[in-house]
């Protein structure tokens, strides 16, 4: 019996992203932080669809490949302690269209990135280190491994 638990879920971290209106809460927050960026004025738009980029990487890359575990209290005796979010997502089933979406998404930002800056090797070189930084983990091959033990408590 699970007391003050409203959710029906096992582990609510596995659906989260399936939510309702979550997919464009999504996109709206990488479009004002777009925007944001923009409005500094010594800015220029190649230095700012390349911030865009990466700091949309890293924090995809910390939210859902580096944090584990679960914030909500769940009934599930700790199973998802050592799991990503990533890992968590739809219980771990590959090619879903949460996970779908999440993989394209920096892909077409890179191809926006790569676009309006011109194809500055500069500006190529970091939007290509940054998009792979969040592709390589995504892979079906590497769920639930640890490179070099990196990240396994």
């Amino acid at each position: 019996m699970n007391v003050g638990v409203a959710h029906s879920e096992v582990n609510p971290n596995t659906r989260v992203m399936n939510s309702r209106g979550m997919w464009l809460t999504y996109a709206l927050g990488v479009g004002l932080l777009h925007i944001v960026l923009l409005s500094i004025p010594f800015f220029s738009v190649p230095v700012v669809w390349t911030l865009t980029n990466v700091i949309h990487n890293l924090g995809m890359y910390v939210f859902l490949h580096a944090v584990k575990g679960t914030p909500f209290e769940t009934p599930d005796q700790g199973k998802a302690r050592l799991l990503t979010h990533w890992e968590q997502l739809d219980y771990g089933v590959q090619f879903t269209s949460s996970r779908k979406f999440f993989t394209i998404s920096p892909i077409i930002l890179y191809f926006l990135a790569s676009f309006y800056t011109k194809y500055d090797p500069t500006h190529f070189i970091l939007n290509t280190a940054s998009l792979l930084t969040v592709l390589i983990p995504k892979l079906p091959q590497l769920h639930g491994v640890r490179v070099f033990g990196i990240n396994k408590y």
